[in-house]
């Protein structure tokens, strides 16, 4: 695991003030991590696209871009770029493992609306 100190060049720190990962997110994240095996750190992004607008992106990746904002949060590395920070401020990550309605969920109150998936939503 990287420290803060040890940041690669262009990447920023920032804190759990602008995206925080729950205990049970954290769990499933380090699941998902160690079977999928392309690397420790999961990036978040916002793109257009979705029922309400703007769609959350997840995926694991090996490397930091220049520009990133990386957070530590129950252990979890996040990277974020400047972009999508814009929208996720004060935003949880949470994960449920129940049949109906289960999964990764985000908690944004930036949002004006979001769908039943929690996939989606609009500002």
């Amino acid at each position: 695991m990287q420290s803060a100190l040890e940041l690669p060049s262009g990447v920023r720190e920032g804190n759990e003030k602008l995206v925080k990962v729950s205990p049970s997110a954290s769990t499933k994240i380090f699941q998902l991590i160690e079977r999928e095996g392309k690397g420790d750190y999961l990036r978040i992004r916002i793109t257009g696209g979705g029922c309400n607008g703007l769609s959350y992106k997840m995926k694991f990746i090996a490397e930091s871009k220049e520009g990133d904002i990386y957070v530590l949060s129950e252990g979890v590395q996040l990277l974020v770029d400047s972009k999508t920070a814009l929208y996720l401020r004060g935003t949880t990550l949470e994960y449920s493992d129940k049949m109906v309605a289960g999964g990764f969920k985000f908690s944004n109150p930036n949002a004006k609306a979001s769908c039943s998936c929690g996939e989606s939503f609009n500002l």
